[in-house]
């Protein structure tokens, strides 16, 4: 399966890149250019529910008619679609890298590759980060990614930096999961929702894909009253 890199702010000032077995992404933090997203804790965390428009490429937390996040995700491109249907939060990993693909390292050099092609002897292999991994199907899930306007994933839902921290909080392993090519959101709040323009930032150094400090955890508060 080929591999695509693409880029993304992450939480303002860090990089960090995350991958799924059948959907790669490669995200950093070099552009000025900012995205934020505000969520709301909901009054009965039983309650919520998420939804997906892929149409749309938008993203609903709902605790019923109340909206608690809206952004928009990158689904998964022809060939590689993301599946439709009801389905459920299974798992979650705030700090998980990929057992395939990612990184062998020997010092400072360091270079991308697969787990079972080592490029020389004293290399250690080091996975491709997958931030706040939420799964709802085997090899599908919600992770944080550059989200770009068109679809560009293998099948699983991308979010960007500034949001999977915070839709990692308002789900739980249990969570109705709803995926549909529309979403009656669509026509109200999905339709000025803005969306993130730094996904073709410039690559971060590979040196820090294989640190601990990819999985920095954000600053401040990740949910809001309201």
């Amino acid at each position: 399966m080929r591999i695509h890199y693409v880029r993304a702010l992450y939480l303002g000032t860090a990089i960090a890149f995350a991958f799924l077995t059948g959907c790669e992404t490669f995200t950093t933090a070099l552009s000025g250019k900012k995205y934020e997203v505000a969520a709301y804790k909901p009054r009965n965390p039983d309650s919520v529910r998420v939804k997906v428009s892929l149409q749309n490429r938008m993203v609903y937390v709902m605790e019923g008619n109340r909206p608690l996040l809206v952004t928009p995700t990158t689904i998964g491109k022809a060939g590689a679609t993301t599946p439709t249907g009801s389905y459920h939060v299974t798992d979650k990993i705030r700090r998980k890298r990929s057992n395939t693909y990612g990184f062998w390292a020997r010092g400072n050099d360091v270079r991308p590759g697969t787990s079972d092609h080592a490029p020389g002897s004293g290399y250690h292999y080091v996975g491709y980060p997958m931030a706040y991994w939420v799964e709802f199907k085997p090899a599908y899930g919600f992770h944080q990614g550059a989200v770009w306007p068109i679809p560009h994933s293998h099948g699983c839902l991308r979010l960007h930096p500034n949001a999977a921290p915070k839709f990692f909080a308002l789900v739980h392993v249990g969570t109705p999961v709803y995926i549909s090519q529309t979403q009656p959101e669509d026509q109200t709040i999905g339709k000025t929702a803005p969306r993130p323009s730094d996904y073709s930032d410039p690559d971060p150094p590979a040196t820090y894909m294989v640190s601990d400090a990819v999985f920095a955890p954000p600053q401040g508060p990740l949910l809001l009253d309201q």
